[in-house]
Order: C-alpha cells, then sequence, then structure tokens
C-alpha cells in the first residue's frame, strides 16, 4: 500500500523536547489504572509455560498484545491497549514471554526477538479453549517483531479467524535496531535493559549449572557481547549477528498476508534505517506503513489524554 505520508500524529507535549524524552518519560510516570487481569498458565510444547493475562468484556473479538523487551503485561503500553479496546467491545489477552511474567520460566532457554513460536502456543491455546469470532494482534518494539515474523512464517495458511494486525516502535530489522545500543548518547537504554537481562541470564545459569559462564558474565558491558556468549549461545545460535539476522523479522514480512499497520516515529532512537520499511510498503497491498516525526520509542503522549495517539491508531486500523 502506498506510505502514509501524513500521519496523524500532531504535537507532542511541549516539555518533551526530543525522542529521548518522549521515550522516558512515559515509560517512568505514566500509569494506567483500572485493568485488573485474571491470570492463567499455559504450557509449550517443550514442557515449559507461559503466563497469559485476560480482561474481558464478553466480546466475541479477541485483541491479542505481545510485549517489548523486559516488559510484561503490566508495562503502561498493555495496559493501555487493553483498557481503550475493553471500552471499545474488545476482550483482551496480554502474553507474557518466558521469564517476563514474574517468575523465572523452568526450562534453558529465555526468550527473544525471534520468539514468535511463544505467540504461537497462545494462539492455538485460545483457539482450542476459546469460542471467539475473531482475532486481532498488537505488538510494541519487541512484540511487534515477533508478530510480524510470526504472520509472514504462517503467511496463507494464517488461521483466517486473525484479521488484522498493528504494530509501532517495532525493530523491522533487528541488526539495525542493536547497532542503535552502540551508541554513546543510547548509553542508558543499552544499560537498562543489559542489567536485567544479565540478571535473568545469572538465574538460568544457577537453574542450569554449565549452562553458561556465570564469572564471564558479571564482566559483560556490551550487548554484542552479552548476544555473543549469552543469548545466541542459550538459543542455539552462532554469535550475536548470526543470532540479530537469523530471527529479524523483515525475513519474512514480505509473506504477510492480511492488512497490517507499522508505526515507527522516524525519531525513535532504538530504530536505524532499515526499521522504517519502505519499499516493502509501498509494494505490499497489505503492509501500511506511518513514520511520523515525533514519539520516539513507545511515547507517543497526548497533551491532557489518558491514553497514547498509537494506542488510538491501533484501534482505529483494527476496528478497519
Amino acid at each position: 500500500m502506498p506510505i502514509i505520508h501524513k500521519s496523524s500524529y500532531g504535537k507532542a507535549p511541549k516539555w518533551l523536547i526530543n525522542g529521548h524524552l518522549e521515550t522516558i518519560y512515559p515509560s517512568v510516570f505514566r500509569k494506567i489504572e483500572g485493568i485488573q487481569y485474571k491470570r492463567e498458565r499455559i504450557y509449550t510444547p517443550d514442557n515449559d509455560f507461559l503466563e497469559i493475562d485476560w480482561s474481558k468484556v464478553g466480546s466475541t473479538k479477541l485483541l491479542v498484545i505481545s510485549h517489548g523487551l523486559e516488559g510484561s503485561s503490566d508495562r503502561h503500553y498493555a495496559k493501555g491497549l487493553a483498557k481503550l479496546f475493553n471500552q471499545n467491545g474488545f476482550d483482551v489477552l496480554a502474553w507474557n514471554n518466558r521469564s517476563c511474567s514474574g517468575e523465572m520460566n523452568i526450562g534453558p532457554i529465555l526468550y527473544h526477538h525471534g520468539a514468535s513460536y511463544d505467540l504461537d502456543t497462545v494462539l492455538k491455546y485460545v483457539e482450542s479453549t476459546q469460542p471467539y469470532e475473531e482475532y486481532f494482534l498488537a505488538g510494541i518494539s519487541m512484540g511487534g517483531a515477533q508478530t510480524l515474523k510470526y504472520l509472514g512464517e504462517y503467511g496463507l495458511n494464517l488461521n483466517p479467524k486473525i484479521k488484522r494486525a498493528a504494530v509501532y516502535s517495532t525493530p523491522c530489522n533487528l541488526p539495525d535496531s542493536a547497532a542503535t545500543l552502540r551508541e554513546k548518547g543510547n548509553a542508558f537504554y543499552k544499560n537498562r535493559f543489559l542489567d536485567k537481562l544479565k540478571a535473568k541470564m545469572a538465574l538460568k545459569g544457577a537453574q542450569f549449572p554449565g549452562l553458561v559462564d556465570l564469572e564471564y558474565l558479571k564482566t559483560v558491558n556490551d550487548f554484542d557481547t552479552f548476544d555473543t556468549h549469552f543469548t545466541a549461545k542459550v538459543h542455539g545460535y552462532k554469535d550475536a549477528y548470526d543470532f540479530y539476522s537469523s530471527v529479524s523479522a523483515d525475513n519474512w514480512m514480505v509473506d504477510i498476508q492480511i492488512p497490517t499497520l507499522i508505526i515507527n516515529a522516524l525519531n525513535d532512537p532504538l530504530l536505524s534505517d532499515r526499521c522504517y520499511p519502505v519499499k516493502l510498503a509501498e509494494k505490499h497491498s497489505q503492509i501500511y506503513l506511518e513514520m511520523p516525526k515525533r514519539g520516539g520509542h513507545t511515547g507517543f503522549l497526548v497533551k491532557g489524554e489518558e491514553f497514547t495517539w498509537s494506542e488510538r491508531r491501533l484501534l482505529e486500523f483494527i476496528s478497519g
């Protein structure tokens, strides 16, 4: 479809003067009240577990939300979508990646940008146990990449009940996105993510003695080293580059068969050139690419509004 050149996102609040503030402020200060999930534990084909959180209003339509790196169903962006879609007649399921629900998973692997197999497990569980007539997928940041990869992997074989999808702040090309964490100006994000992931990897190493080098883990201070010696090793890849290039969503996006919206702000500090799939969107009949000038990474705040512009935009698109 044609690129959406004139985004409907207006002015960001005046105090958010750049992409970094647009990213950090809602991450730290935004709170969503009124969502009370009902948690359910389900099991994976490799004998691990996932925890999924429901917010139901008695609908025949279900929105499935995939969260970002080191996020969860409790993040403001997940609860914001859940509340807005509930108010507009959708049931919501926000699933937690392995180790992200507040309890360490029991298997030897964690999760990553390419873990679309766990999204598949969630959707197949819902299909086998619930009477929904229509499904819609939403993904934020890493969850957007998992969603796009899943849609492309299934292509023409996608469950026909899955009608539309929308993602935002999504690293469509993982090597380019990972490269942004090497920039000095992004040290805050690198350190925040890396500290959390190192702590989880240490717990996983304690669960499975000999799986990783825990002494070396203490010395790691960059993502290339962490992903080469830990993420890639645990998940069966040669090194960081092999991991990034192998799981990157744009390997599969050409095969997407349902209307899919991608919103990536041009001032997103965690996205770079190939994360904006302009050439693909120009010739692809099902991919809509919207690139607001502002918004940061999972920001898109609107002054005086409870919901972000991106949440309302996803509702608009998914409602179709």
